[in-house]
């Protein structure tokens, strides 16, 4: 202290308390990119638990792509299509921006958003599992986080039409989560169910996944990496509202977590007789999702609602989708993300409290949001899916698909 007031200059002095508020609101998103990252390796063990061994390779080296191709090309357009000067629907601002300092370093904000995209592009991932060519996988990926993402998410957090229409989606129960379950649910319907997940008489097979201890550990993984998702979403640290706000969100999000955990449990023992590992999974990543639009914004009770009612629609949702529309989702993915993202965004319109945030916003705003970026999501993913279906093929031969992607796609297995 003696040093400081007798050998400092002035000007340093004043300018410490400025560089301190950025150096930790820096450190915040930062550690959120972390956390958020963490939630790849979820996805991969939730994936890789709920599909048969002889894929597992498969599904782990997609996710690798994800997140690779992903940086990249994120760098390269996707932000500047997202964040950068432009309409209300696109933004442009040169090939790799990475935006302008605010509280903390344009980099520091770069990669937050990085982890973002990478996010929904693994969504799709698990809907298309044990049956796509791992070639046109990629395709759809780089498209993905370069194209796809960045536009929709403009609308939202770019400054676009949604945003001036008073749309709220603090984290991204819709542009993260509905956007990947809308293109996931394209994907599975043009590419068509696993051999043998329905018989002659149109009953669904169940197919079991080889590990549900790596599925329910990728919840757990997932579970984690949301406390990155949603309170480092406030992107600053520093101060007693910045304070309150994200302890707020940590309770919120870890509420309907645990309410969504429960209300898939409840479902599964009255509907089932007994309660299923796999679905209290599902349910608490629904949960997870339908809190992430409005977590800033709403009570502590309404978090709690907001999961149970989420997660019981989505256990009702993945035996709809798979039993009446006859469409294979091996993990649940359009369910969990799509129909749980939509729901959420909604619900935030109904309990959102303007004393907790100041936030302001209506259910019909919301419903539209959340329906623009669904139809959007779903007609590009699906012209996408169907023009390499027409061309180059989008589905494995039916001998790889029999005997299992790992050996035949990259030559080697997981399990030996």
């Amino acid at each position: 202290m003696i040093d400081i007031m007798f050998t400092t200059p002035l000007a340093a002095i004043t300018e410490a308390p400025k560089d301190y508020v950025n150096g930790l609101d820096t450190l915040w998103v930062l550690l959120g990119a972390m956390l958020v990252f963490w939630m790849q390796p979820g996805f991969a063990l939730v994936e890789a638990g709920m599909t048969r061994s002889k894929n597992s390779a498969n599904i782990l080296m997609k996710n690798f792509c994800d997140f690779m191709f992903g940086s990249v090309l994120y760098w390269i357009i996707g932000y500047s299509l997202m964040y950068g000067a432009g309409s209300d629907f696109i933004g442009w601002e040169g090939f790799c921006f990475i935006g302008s300092d605010s509280n903390v370093p344009a980099e520091c904000s770069f990669i937050f958003q990085t982890v973002f995209c990478a996010t929904a592009a693994t969504i799709v991932s698990g809907a298309m599992a044990e049956r796509t060519k791992f070639s046109m996988y990629i395709i759809f990926s780089v498209l993905t986080s370069a194209i796809i993402y960045p536009i929709e998410g403009h609308w939202s957090w770019g400054g676009g039409w949604l945003s001036a229409m008073g749309f709220h989606d603090f984290a991204g129960s819709t542009v993260v989560h509905l956007a990947g379950g809308a293109m996931a649910l394209a994907g599975s319907i043009v590419l068509g169910p696993r051999i043998g997940k329905y018989g002659k008489d149109g009953k669904s097979k169940a197919i079991p996944g080889h590990s549900l201890t790596l599925c329910a550990l990728g919840v757990f993984c997932l579970w984690v990496g949301w406390f990155g998702f949603n309170p480092c979403s406030t992107v600053a640290a520093t101060g007693y509202d910045n304070a309150v706000s994200m302890s707020h969100v940590f309770v919120t999000t870890n509420m309907a977590a645990a309410t969504g955990g429960i209300g898939a449990m409840v479902y599964t023992w009255l509907i089932d007789g007994k309660p299923s590992l796999s679905m209290v999974c599902n349910g608490v990543l629904a949960g997870l999702v339908g809190i992430t639009a409005g977590c800033d914004c709403v009570d502590i009770w309404a978090a709690a609602v907001i999961g149970f009612v989420v997660s019981i629609v989505m256990c009702f949702s993945v035996g709809f989708i798979d039993k009446k529309l006859k469409i294979d989702d091996p993990v649940g993915a359009v369910s969990v993300h799509g129909v749980g993202g939509f729901l959420g965004t909604v619900l935030t319109g109904i309990f959102c409290n303007t004393a907790i945030d100041g936030v302001e916003c209506s259910v019909g705003v919301q419903a539209l949001g959340a329906l623009s970026v669904a139809a959007f999501t779903f007609v590009v993913a699906f012209v996408l899916f169907y023009v390499i279906k027409k061309t180059h093929g989008l589905r494995c031969d039916k001998r790889i698909e029999e005997e299992g992607l790992d050996i035949y796609e990259h030559g080697e297995a997981c399990y030996n």
